[in-house]
């Protein structure tokens, strides 16, 4: 398994990435209060699930919820659901991808379109779960579906940036983002099919996020950021460091 730490990548077209850490900090304080147990009840972690988390049999009308944990139509319930957790480390692993990835590809999107990006890949990794599983009753939480969708427009975008990683929560080595999310990628579709109804991690939740980021960012990207790292920016003059004297050239 492998744990991106950190990449080398810079933003070019942000003074900084607002929205994406506005998603991490949503995601750990809904975490924090809501369902961590130290400001609300366990009782009311649980009911937060059953009430925004994604159950495919409501979201297909088989089913009922009963009245007391009705709060948000069932339709919006693919983009709530992201935004819950079942525990630290589930919280943490997703947020460290968040982390890594997520601040290049608004630089790539722009803010409000990698917003929407998000919120599109949320609702659409969840309708893959669901379809997989229709008969489902079990509430599909956390953002790893739009964490997928994230990580499949980074690796369009920029396949050969180098990325410290993690493996077997053990070894840091240093690959190109091609190598290790590539890697990742092999890891999700693998265990998607070999997945079965009793398994507590949603597997095509992961593979639908994929597919809808890596169709999305062709249609939301900026003009101006090339897929596969075909070309960069000019370096800003910070990048360039300071400028050379032509010895044939006079001050001016």
């Amino acid at each position: 398994m492998l744990i991106p730490l950190y990449d080398d990548n810079p933003v070019r077209r942000i003074s900084y990435a607002y929205v994406n850490w506005a998603l991490i900090a949503a995601n750990v304080l809904i975490y924090a209060v809501v369902q961590s147990g130290f400001v609300m009840s366990v009782e009311t972690a649980e009911n937060a699930s059953v009430s925004y988390g994604m159950i495919p049999v409501i979201l297909f009308e088989t089913m009922r919820l009963p009245d007391e944990f009705v709060a948000i139509p069932s339709w919006t319930t693919p983009v709530t659901s992201s935004f819950l957790h079942g525990s630290w480390m589930h919280l943490a692993g997703n947020m460290l991808f968040l982390w890594v990835f997520g601040d290049n590809v608004e630089d790539d999107l722009g803010h409000i379109r990698y917003l929407l990006f998000y919120a599109a890949c949320a609702a659409l990794a969840a309708l893959a779960h669901a379809w997989a599983m229709p008969e489902s009753t079990s509430p599909l939480i956390g953002a790893s579906g739009a964490v997928s969708g994230v990580v499949a427009a980074y690796v369009l975008l920029h396949p050969n940036v180098k990325l410290w990683v993690l493996i077997l929560f053990r070894v840091p080595v240093k690959l190109k983002a091609m190598w290790a999310i590539g890697a990742w990628i092999v890891f999700q579709a693998v265990n998607a099919y070999i997945a079965d109804v009793e398994d507590d991690t949603a597997w095509f939740a992961h593979i639908g996020g994929l597919v809808a980021g890596a169709v999305l960012v062709l249609l939301l990207k900026r003009a101006d950021a090339p897929l596969f790292d075909r070309a960069s920016l000019p370096l800003t003059a910070s990048e360039a460091g300071p400028p050379t004297r032509d010895p044939d050239s006079s001050l001016r």
